[in-house]
């Protein structure tokens, strides 16, 4: 995969990018638990009140909560305020009186702008004097036989308690609900009668506690102190219902926006990952292409077609798919785990051992899993190939096939291929179901362990219910994330197979490549072919194919080469283009060694035949013309060239002519046809030579004579190699050579070969009567027979 990574250097830019707006969506869907527990905890539970400091309070309200105060909270708390009438305007131009409409008849508290540190101080004090009341009230409570305030006497009907100890004169009728539930519904204004009495009580009832309201949770003493100042802002007339409804639309659509960013997040990282992905499949492609058109014989011999189709598409779309998945995954799943993880411990500490409970298991049954699907996802590239490969062959060979009655044989042949790539995707598909279930499992595990070990907090004070409920959205983000991994090391596996087969392709490297400094072509020499003592073996073979042959080809001659099958006569045509490199002797093209010329410049001087003809897609003209690149080939050039292949009169037959289109293989034109047309796209190039590996084959025994009958006159003054196993076609050729068993054992004319070779004598006699019926020579027939 490393050696991968240099396809993702062109879309730096854009991957940084991603990772940007990746951290952005990371950033935002974090924040959303958080402001779904703030509607929770303040907006619904808090009615909207943020700090646990009111922005205002009346002076009797000011001097009740200092009785509960440090002298240092207290000197905080008079430099925080400011005293104001209703008239004066507020930071906004409005009359204090609009916002607190009882502040027109009196005087009221308003707190400064703070920066953030003095206003957390001011809030912890405000904490802590609500829950030091509430501890002193109860205190008060509990030591009378009464559950309200009757340990406090109103005005007029109590006696002043002793000092140094608790208030026990009894009180009229009125009562007050002390708990936290009823400082929320307080009337602060019936405390009031009863500040002398608490600003004499004894210090040690307020120290003591003091010292159980500091071991309160922060979050807790800041939100029952948020119920105090809501009786705060009861006694100044503010319209609670307003401020909360206020608070939950506020953060509601900050919500909104903060959904928006992470939905413009996800498209755009989408985008950006499908666009990566997409151009470096492109490239991948692109680069096998360009390295497979560099190979040589010999690496295509190592390299199946069907394995090398496949390694083009399948592979490369799994090297897609893990660039789309890494961008969108790689990235987004552990900075979302880690955040995730962070944010739910910030929310309650005393739960983080859930967190480590969950990850554990989730990390274990991904780990089994991969262990599972890792080696049937490298067996799934091979079976692919497999299917490939017999898929091919059944569509290449259909009329064979079916002219040998193998249908049913074939068929089988396919039904095992495809049933053991179905059977491992199965095995693969089941192993990879189980990963959801186990998610909703542990999920909604873990949902269950937050709610009962959250609520048990909860009942002691130590937790808000919005925060559980964060919390749980936290835990179920650390669940996707490992999700989103599991699904990743899904397929890395098969990635990295994937990508090991690509690299094979990319990282071998051609036996045939050009040299450093390539020499130009001899122009004294033009179309002079020599092979010098000249012999060649395949790789991994253990006996040379050709051994020890020399020849010489000249401009104007016909060479022509004929020998049993097998002997190596159409190896010869391929080491003059260099489709081969020789082990030893050495193949001379136009006076050069064709190890020191350049391919393009080699092969650019030979017009090359091949015994199977293989025609391209497009149109007559475009075949005839695809060697052509320097200039446009006339109409008139077209007829001269398709008169000289004989292809005239089967192209003129045709109702579009040249345009006639071409199908996938030339399966649309006869074997003859093809091989008319190969030839015509052979001399449309005008080479110094021709190569023709048993090129007439297909051709009766006339168009045969008439074709080598226009050839000669046309190439009169270029070089033509011969391979033919028809005596026919090679009779007339100046030179024949003949070839048993890689080596040459006879070179002549036809008359001398006769009587000079017996190989050629063997191979001639075989074709007597072929070759009498074909000339209408029986005195010939006579002479060979001698």
């Amino acid at each position: 995969m490393r050696r991968l990574a240099r396809f993702l250097k062109p879309y730096a830019l854009l991957i940084f990018l991603a990772i940007v707006l990746l951290f952005v969506q990371v950033i935002s869907e974090l924040n959303l638990p958080n402001l779904m527990s703030n509607i929770v905890n303040i907006g619904i539970q808090q009615g909207g009140i943020e700090e646990a400091s009111p922005q205002a309070i009346s002076a009797d309200g000011l001097r009740f909560v200092k009785i509960f105060m440090s002298s240092d909270e207290q000197t905080l708390v008079s430099n925080s305020y400011t005293l104001v009438s209703g008239s004066d305007l507020d930071a906004q131009g409005r009359p204090y009186s609009e916002t607190w409409p009882n502040a027109a008849s009196q005087q009221i508290y308003v707190r400064q702008d703070l920066d953030r540190a003095t206003l957390d101080q001011l809030n912890q004090s405000f904490g802590l004097a609500t829950w030091t009341m509430l501890n002193v009230l109860q205190q008060l409570q509990s030591s009378s036989a009464s559950g309200s305030l009757t340990g406090m006497a109103a005005p007029g009907n109590a006696t002043a308690a002793t000092a140094g100890s608790p208030a026990t004169a009894t009180a009229d009728s009125t009562s007050l609900d002390i708990s936290t539930s009823g400082v929320k519904n307080l009337d602060i204004t019936q405390v009031y009668p009863y500040l002398p009495l608490l600003e004499a009580l004894p210090p040690n009832i307020i120290a003591e506690a003091r010292a159980s309201a500091e071991t309160m949770d922060s979050a807790m003493l800041s939100q029952s102190a948020t119920m105090l100042v809501g009786a705060f802002y009861r006694e100044l007339g503010r319209d609670m219902n307003a401020l909360e409804m206020n608070y939950i639309w506020r953060i509601g659509l900050i919500m909104l926006l903060v959904a928006a960013i992470v939905g413009v997040a996800t498209i755009l990282v989408g985008y950006i990952a499908a666009r990566v992905g997409a151009g470096v499949a492109r490239n991948i492609r692109s680069a096998i292409f360009s390295k497979v058109i560099s190979f040589s014989h010999a690496e295509f011999d190592r390299f199946s077609t069907a394995s090398l189709i496949t390694r083009s598409t399948n592979d490369v779309m799994m090297l897609q798919m893990v660039v789309i998945m890494g961008l969108r995954m790689i990235f987004y799943a552990p900075i979302m785990g880690v955040g995730a993880a962070i944010m739910a411990v910030g929310k309650s500490l005393s739960m983080s051992w859930i967190i480590v409970v969950a990850v554990v298991v989730m990390l274990g049954g991904v780990l089994l899993i991969v262990s599972l699907v890792m080696p049937k996802f490298r067996l799934m590239q091979k079976l692919i190939d497999r299917l490939n490969l017999v898929s091919r062959e059944k569509l290449n060979g259909l009329m064979v096939i079916r002219a040998f009655n193998r249908d049913d044989v074939e068929q089988q042949r396919f039904d095992v291929a495809n049933h053991n790539l179905t059977n491992t995707n199965i095995f693969v598909g089941r192993v990879m179901t189980m990963m959801m279930p186990f998610m909703m499992i542990v999920m909604n595990g873990m949902s269950i362990l937050i709610v009962w070990f959250g609520g048990h907090q909860i009942a002691a004070s130590q937790m808000q219910v919005g925060d559980m409920m964060a919390y749980i959205q936290y835990i179920m983000q650390v669940m996707f994330s490992f999700m989103f991994i599991s699904m990743i090391f899904m397929f890395l596996p098969r990635a990295q197979v994937s990508a090991g087969r690509v690299n094979e392709v990319l990282d071998t490297e051609p036996v045939i490549v050009d040299p450093p400094d390539p020499l130009p072509l001899d122009p004294d020499k033009k179309g002079l072919v020599e092979f010098r003592d000249v012999s060649f073996r395949f790789e991994g073979a253990e006996a040379d194919v050709l051994s020890g042959i020399n020849f010489t080809a000249r401009p104007g001659q016909t060479v022509a080469f004929i020998g049993p099958t097998g002997s190596g006569k159409s190896t010869i045509l391929n080491l003059i283009p260099r489709f081969y490199d020789v082990q030893s002797g050495a193949v001379l093209v136009n006076g050069r060694d064709v190890r020191e010329v350049s391919q393009n410049e080699l092969r650019s001087h030979i017009g090359y035949v091949p015994q199977a003809a293989v025609l391209m897609g497009g149109t007559i003209a475009s075949n005839i013309t695809y060697g052509v690149e320097d200039h446009e080939v006339s109409y008139e050039e077209l007829n001269e060239i398709a008169d000289v292949a004989q292809a005239l009169d089967f192209i003129a037959e045709k109702p579009e002519g040249y345009d006639f289109p071409i199908a996938q293989a030339g399966v649309n034109v006869s074997g003859g046809q093809k091989q008319r047309l190969s030839i015509a796209r052979a001399l449309a190039i005008h080479p110094d030579i021709y190569l023709f590996d048993d090129s007439f084959s297909a051709l009766d025994f006339t168009t045969d004579a008439a074709l080598r009958k226009a050839l000669r006159a046309y190439t009169s003054q270029s070089t033509l190699l011969i391979v033919s196993q028809r005596i026919g076609t090679i009779m007339d050729a100046d030179v024949i050579n003949v070839i048993d068993n890689g080596r040459l054992v006879g070179s002549g004319q036809h008359e001398e070969l006769l009587k000079t070779c017996s190989t050629y004598y063997e191979i001639a006699s075989s074709q007597l009567t072929e070759l009498a019926d074909a000339n209408n020579s029986a005195s010939w027939t006579e002479g060979g027979a001698q």
